[in-house]
């Protein structure tokens, strides 16, 4: 390893060479060195013991000399100081971090004691992240062990201190229900099973402290990760773990196949849910915290599968009720206009959308608002997503002929003010809606749509009369989400080509940007360049020659062109005017307007 920083190098990283090497880049004025210098003394001495040279100066809250005035945070002094040490920069992403491997090469205490942290390891090399490469007294002894060079990287020292501590008592958590077992192979449920009957069959408990730890882990690891969805995948050897965030899913980790049974076994149990039946789909949901107090609702579904049960956990945010239109990502006057039909006393209002595109929070932020103590709201939703006490609830169940049709004919008869359909499916389902709006109330209600127009024809597929339709619809609105650039790290990345553009605004006057913004990547979205996602909508109002239109033998195209007349803005124009604002780019919108060309 060499360095550049001094002619003499320090056998440990202290606050001298630091705020020395601060002094000669030019970042800290030379006439204001000592009294900094002080200060984080200071913090050394009255803080926590062994505090890092780095955290103390991070802790002064300094200001680079030069403009642009950058505070010295943790993150960018760990930058800086890789850069003058000559090595590597590593971002610590425990979703890269298979922690049971790793773990393997060291002890927990002894990596606190030198605090350095595997991250990687390979039949030549190990990787390995420390904050004070000059501190190496470990590196023969486990380079001799491993029978592996070593490969140092710089890393932050809070990342290094926090996932010591959690990687380490997670492999030994999972190791410690792995052995619990005896046996690697207790797959019950696996079709392939059938070989292995001569082997041990014992499984892990449900209720074992280790299998606790390691559920407690997945679901506050998952809030961390702003994950929406939870996959837990059996698979022939292992099960597999992965997480939707933003809309994709990433692979988190892979535990033992008995490990995950158990897993599955301690999440059913938590659900009130049948664990001994694995035969059939199964549903359930829990009620718990963050770390932080904050409440969050998981759904759960079970699905067998060839080797075992599969659970799949959605996480419902409270918070996303009460968050205004505006918030979802509506333009103002869209959001104008929405309110408008909604606040119609009687009729029937569709969101429309593929499965994931928002459509349950749209419903639900809009059924808030409109919830007062003079308002009867009831929903009949399969399942209920989400609990919420402003509404009266019921879940379909097909178990005891409970449709969504026979929902909407007994809440009829309880007084509602506005009715909210979970789907319609089916014609039974659409002349029920059909029959609540024309006995004057609000209907809402979900379909399975590209666009706004096609929602007429859907219905008019499903067999409800043209007539009907035309006197009880009063609004269409389609929605996609798209992911929003990360505010932190989004950048200026040149023109966008004319076909592109024109390809986006499909024929539309809409001046092409002068610079569109590209993801970078930073800490903040996990080097991804995206974080969030934000709603694209397409807002078709019904006006009286647009009802006129609605005929059994009906044109589509016309239908499509008397809505832009009326005001509809098309998704992919919605879509150019994120773009326009620096909220997403145009492979986010190809990505999810796809269907639409």
């Amino acid at each position: 390893m060499s360095h550049t920083a001094t002619q003499s190098q320090p056998k440990s990283l202290d606050l001298q060479h630091v705020f020395s090497w601060l002094m000669s880049d030019g970042i800290l004025e030379r006439s204001e060195v000592k009294a900094h210098y002080n200060r984080a003394m200071d913090f050394r001495k009255h803080g926590k013991a062994g505090l890092h040279p780095l955290l103390a100066v991070a802790q002064c809250k300094l200001q680079t000399h030069d403009a642009p005035h950058r505070q010295l945070t943790i993150e960018w002094l760990t930058e800086w100081f890789a850069a003058k040490v000559n090595l590597p920069f590593y971002r610590i992403d425990p979703l890269k971090v298979d922690f049971t491997r790793v773990a393997d090469i060291m002890s927990a205490a002894y990596a606190s004691r030198f605090s350095i942290l595997p991250l990687d390891i390979t039949q030549t090399e190990l990787v390995i992240a420390t904050a004070d490469p000059y501190q190496t007294d470990w590196e023969a002894e486990i380079a001799k062990i491993s029978r592996r060079s070593i490969k140092l990287v710089i890393a932050n020292p809070i990342d290094i201190a926090q996932y010591t501590v959690q990687f380490f008592a997670l492999a030994k958590s999972i190791k410690g229900a792995n052995k619990s077992t005896g046996q690697d192979l207790a797959l019950r449920n696996n079709f392939e099973q059938l070989v292995e009957l001569g082997k041990s069959n014992k499984q892990v408990d449900a209720n074992d402290q280790h299998i606790v730890n390691i559920v407690d882990w997945l679901w506050q690891y998952a809030f961390d990760q702003r994950a929406s969805d939870i996959h837990l995948e059996p698979k022939r050897d292992f099960g597999s773990i992965r997480f939707r965030i933003d809309g994709i899913l990433h692979q988190v980790y892979q535990v033992p196949a008995v490990v995950m049974i158990a897993m599955t076994a301690r999440i059913k149990l938590l659900g009130r849910m049948d664990v001994i039946e694995k035969r059939r789909p199964l549903d359930g949901r829990i009620k718990t915290r963050t770390a932080g107090g904050q409440e969050v609702e998981l759904r759960l579904s079970t699905l067998p599968t060839a080797f075992g049960e599969k659970l799949v956990m959605r996480i419902f945010d409270p918070e996303v009720v009460v968050k205004t239109l505006p918030e979802l990502g509506f333009p103002p006057l869209d959001a104008v206009r929405w309110d408008g039909l909604t606040s119609r006393p009687h009729g029937i209002i569709l969101v429309t959308g593929p499965t994931g595109s928002g459509k349950t929070t749209t419903l639900y932020t809009t059924l808030k608002a409109l919830a007062t103590s003079e308002v009867n709201v009831c929903t009949v939703e399969d399942p209920i997503e989400m609990v919420e006490p402003a509404f009266n609830q019921m879940q379909v169940s097909h178990g005891i002929d409970l449709s969504f049709a026979d929902g909407v004919r007994a809440l009829m008869r309880q007084d509602p003010d506005i009715i909210m359909v979970g789907e319609i499916r089916d014609l039974e389902t659409a002349e029920m809606a059909v029959q609540a709006a024309l006995t004057g109330h609000l209907v809402l209600s979900t379909l399975h749509t590209n666009d706004a127009p096609s929602a007429v024809m859907r219905l008019l597929e499903l067999g409800v009369p043209y007539y009907l339709l035309e006197s009880t619809l009063v609004g269409i609105m389609a929605q996609r989400l798209v992911r929003t650039l990360c505010t932190h790290c989004k950048a200026p990345g040149g023109e966008m080509s004319e076909a592109l553009w024109k390809t986006l605004t499909e024929g539309w006057d809409i001046a092409q940007p002068e610079v569109v913004y590209q993801p970078v990547g930073c800490p903040e979205c996990r080097q991804t360049g995206f974080r969030g996602r934000t709603g694209l909508y397409e807002l078709l109002t019904i006006s009286q020659p647009f009802s006129k239109l609605i005929r059994n033998d009906c044109d589509i195209h016309a239908l499509h062109r008397q809505s832009i007349a009326d005001g509809m803005k098309p998704l992919r124009i919605a879509g150019a005017l994120k773009i326009i604002d620096g909220v997403t780019t145009s492979d986010e919108i190809l990505k999810v307007t796809a269907s639409l060309t």
